[in-house]
């Protein structure tokens, strides 16, 4: 169970009233709100330091926890060197902190609501073009076991732009074979359905009908993609093999699943799908989020333009 999965680190010395107001506050974030592990670990480390810095400054008392206090441990954070984007979500994490002390009443008033930081600056992602992405999904062959699951990897981020713990967390009854879709729990357990095209439902079927019997053993239980060791594919394998495969491709960027996923967003929009229907299939809660891909492809076509143009 996840709320017992990602224990509060004790790599910090801090009194046992914050300990007990982390775990407090790790509770709620695995178990009411869904978050995942790595989403959990990342809050934590966050309040850590927060926390170490508070008792360096003020002592024990936790209800005196303070917007100064907040705003002194954003500054020494940016003066050692963090990024806006670091900042912004160390924020994030303190806000969403002293909301749980107000409710739980160790705070009379919340701090954190007045807390600004500023703001990240998006940057672009790396994405494939069309014909680095097929080139891609096509250097992943062989007849093995291995290779036969690594194609039908490839093709499946591609094909669906899911993300690489959607795809780990997929069973062998999230695939509706008939429909061509995939079955997706996405964040805050959203579960979604996905289209997959003909090149990727072939190499699941393959993989599906050759080899993950020969990868299965007593653990794999129900998880449709298996590790070499025949339980559930574990996600750093997942970048490995796409990792390996973008190297392989002449003057590609060095992306992971994620470039995919983004790769794949590019593609739809430049190939005309409606901005809603990008954002449905990525599962975004927000559209602004699907956005950022219609700025890649201006960007591209920026510079083709530049490249190709006689009075670029």
């Amino acid at each position: 169970m996840l709320g017992e999965a990602c224990p509060v680190s004790s790599r910090a010395e801090l009194p046992e009233a914050f300990e007990d107001a982390l775990e407090g506050f790790r509770r709620e974030l695995a178990l009411q709100r869904s978050l995942s592990e790595h989403t959990v670990r990342g809050y934590l480390a966050d309040l850590r330091s927060l926390l170490d810095h508070f008792a360096r400054m003020s002592g024990t008392d936790l209800s005196a926890l303070d917007l100064m206090t907040l705003r002194s441990w954003l500054a020494k954070s940016r003066t050692m060197g963090a990024a806006r984007s670091t900042l912004a979500r160390r924020a994030a994490s303190a806000r969403a902190f002293t909301a749980y002390l107000a409710r739980t009443g160790v705070l009379a008033v919340d701090p954190g609501a007045r807390l600004r930081s500023p703001g990240a600056r998006r940057t672009l992602p790396e994405v494939l073009n069309t014909e680095q992405a097929s080139e891609l999904v096509e250097r992943v062959d062989g007849d093995d076991p291995l290779a036969l699951r690594d194609r039908a990897i490839v093709e499946l981020l591609y094909a669906g732009g899911i993300r690489v713990s959607e795809l780990c967390g997929l069973d062998l009854d999230s695939v509706d074979e008939q429909r061509g879709l995939l079955r997706v729990l996405g964040k805050g357990s959203k579960e979604r359905s996905v289209p997959v095209g003909g090149p990727a439902r072939a190499a699941l079927q393959t993989y599906l009908q050759s080899a993950r019997s020969e990868l299965a053993t007593p653990r794999s239980g129900a998880a449709l993609l298996l590790g070499a060791r025949g339980g559930r594919i574990d996600p750093r394998e997942v970048r490995r093999v796409v990792h390996r495969a973008a190297q392989a491709v002449e003057g590609a960027p060095d992306i992971g699943p994620h470039g995919l996923r983004h790769s794949a967003a590019t593609h739809l929009l430049e190939g005309g799908a409606d901005l809603r229907a990008v954002q449905e299939l990525l599962g975004h809660a927000s559209l602004a989020t699907t956005q950022i891909y219609t700025h890649v492809s201006v960007e591209r076509l920026r510079a083709s333009f530049n490249q190709a143009h006689p009075r670029a």
